[in-house]
């Protein structure tokens, strides 16, 4: 994990800002992370169980490595490496310029996306491809609640406001993906409802939130 000066490479005015931002309190709470713990150990023998299924599938759908892994801005703005089971085609980054974005202001969403594959919108509509996350669960870089962990290229246009987003640890779940998920396309819509945790959050909270994630899946409500 790369401290939060390296958040300088990308706008110089990036390390002023998250060097006067205030951990969010969930940042510290033992309960909060003896729940990211247990959780991430049962997903990850989740994950062992359907490893081997999943990485055949991905394989024999499109060429290219089994995990995709990018560089996001967690607490604070550290950077760390996110890993996901890979949804897209090989060269997926490269081709995202000739896709048109669907989504209002630092986000980015297409419906049909075409470098998805065919394994990978199973793997989305089902959430799997979010289980090798759990590892940075485990690590303490993420939780099993919180907020989407940005992209360097979104940071580096983020407004004053848009950091305080940030100020907890980025989550598998949210408050954005228990309301609308796929169907909220404007990120200031994103921002107020990552605020709306920091405000209402309390240890059984998270709970709360992933109750409700697990019934959105099964229920596939906003997934594409």
């Amino acid at each position: 994990m790369q401290s939060i000066f390296f958040t300088a490479m990308v706008d110089p005015s990036l390390s002023t800002l998250t060097e006067s931002q205030t951990p969010h309190r969930s940042a510290r709470s033992l309960f909060k992370r003896a729940i990211d713990i247990v959780g991430s150990l049962v997903g990850l023998l989740l994950l062992a169980i359907l490893f081997i299924p999943l990485a055949l599938a991905i394989k024999l759908d499109s060429p290219g490595p089994i995990f995709y892994a990018q560089e996001r801005y967690g607490l604070l703005g550290q950077t760390f490496r996110i890993y996901k089971f890979r949804s897209m085609v090989q060269n997926a980054d490269a081709l995202k310029s000739q896709v048109k974005n669907e989504a209002s202001g630092l986000i980015f969403k297409n419906q049909d996306d075409p470098r998805v594959t065919r394994i990978g919108r199973f793997l989305r509509r089902s959430s799997l491809d979010e289980f090798p996350q759990f590892w940075n669960v485990l690590l303490g870089e993420m939780s099993l609640v919180g907020t989407r962990p940005p992209t360097a290229d979104e940071v580096s246009r983020y407004d004053s406001h848009h950091w305080q987003r940030l100020n907890v640890k980025p989550g598998m779940t949210g408050e954005w993906q228990v309301n609308g998920r796929s169907m909220v396309k404007d990120f200031e819509d994103i921002v107020k409802l990552d605020l709306r945790y920091q405000e209402q959050w309390h240890p059984l909270y998270d709970l709360t939130l992933i109750a409700r994630t697990v019934y959105v899946i099964v229920a596939k409500v906003g997934a594409f």
